[in-house]
């Protein structure tokens, strides 16, 4: 009689949570080592990035002539585009670095990505949540005013960097010239996605075609959560999960033709 090869559901699940932690702590090692601050690097990389924007902008004198303290202002839009551009720029090159790892039966391309993502979005968040404590305590930020809101928003933005993760990693199987053309795509998005201004700020006419973007509406909930309503917010939390389920639909089925061609 062949033993049943079949394996039940709750085994999976150990199987893959294995899977990802091994893939974790294997890509910690590799990118941060186990010397000096290690993983800590996770959370202070991008710190360094955001207090150097905010303190840049200090430095200028920068001002948009509302309530909203211009650190404030730096922490929350800068946070959240690290958060989808690392996600993004994280995954292009994961498939060639990993290859070897694919020839493990239990290892597939989607555990490589959801691996980094993960990484990125935890980064992102350390980096949000100690900045935005420190300048709390300092008295230059405030404590946001819905909670539930700014958490919300947040999670949206990190449910789009999710998706464009995995749309831009898998598709750099089919093609290297996908990598390539994110990294300039990614700096010329940045000034468009909503951290650098508040839609109420623009014309009317300009409004429509900026909020067309998913990253507009999950900024300016964020920020609606943190600041309430020194700016008036405009955001559809619904048009942005209508964006972000649709690019989370192409991203698994590019994933899974990726698969098909990596693997075997």
């Amino acid at each position: 009689m062949v033993p049943s090869t079949e394996v039940s559901l709750p085994e999976s699940l150990a199987i893959q949570r294995r899977v990802l932690y091994a893939l974790m702590m294997r890509e910690l090692i590799t990118r941060f080592g186990r010397d000096n601050l290690g993983v800590l690097w996770l959370v202070g990389e991008p710190m360094i990035f955001t207090l150097g924007v905010a303190t840049l902008w200090t430095a200028l004198g920068l001002s948009h002539g509302t309530g909203i303290p211009i650190v404030a202002f730096a922490v929350t839009g800068y946070s959240s585009v690290l958060m989808w551009r690392n996600s993004a720029s994280r995954c292009s090159g994961a498939i060639d670095m990993n290859k070897p790892l694919l020839y493990h039966r239990s290892v597939h391309v989607i555990d490589v990505f959801l691996t980094r993502i993960a990484l990125e979005i935890c980064g992102a968040t350390g980096s949000l949540i100690v900045l935005s404590s420190f300048f709390i305590y300092v008295g230059w930020m405030k404590m946001p005013v819905d909670f539930l809101l700014a958490i919300t928003g947040w999670l949206m933005l990190a449910w789009f960097g999710a998706s464009l993760g995995l749309l831009i990693g898998a598709g750099t199987a089919y093609s290297p010239l996908v990598e390539r053309l994110w990294h300039p795509a990614a700096y010329l998005f940045f000034p468009i996605s909503g951290a650098a201004f508040m839609v109420d700020w623009l014309p009317r006419k300009f409004q429509t075609v900026v909020l067309l973007l998913p990253t507009v509406h999950g900024v300016e909930m964020l920020r609606h959560g943190y600041f309430g309503n020194i700016v008036p917010s405009h955001y559809d939390i619904g048009y942005m999960a209508a964006c972000c389920l649709v690019l989370s639909l192409a991203g698994l089925l590019v994933v899974r033709g990726a698969a098909r061609r990596v693997e075997f």
